[in-house]
């Protein structure tokens, strides 16, 4: 759980692999830049949102009711 993993490139873990796939870029693109892109997946399993790394946790909380 603590270990260090790939989220971009051929050795991405699977779940960042599926992940991106779900909720690409604006750009389209689905490499993750930056440390901190969240991603937000509801309870039936479907990635909803992503935000970027300037997005604070309080801000994604603010804006949960009008996602899921």
């Amino acid at each position: 759980m603590f270990a260090k993993i790939e989220v971009n490139g051929a050795n991405a873990a699977d779940l960042y692999k599926w992940l991106k796939s779900q909720q690409p870029n604006d750009d389209g693109s689905e490499d993750i830049g930056w440390n901190f892109t969240k991603f937000l997946v509801n309870k039936d399993g479907q990635v909803v949102k992503r935000f970027n790394p300037q997005v604070t946790p309080e801000d994604v909380g603010a804006r949960l009711g009008g996602l899921l």
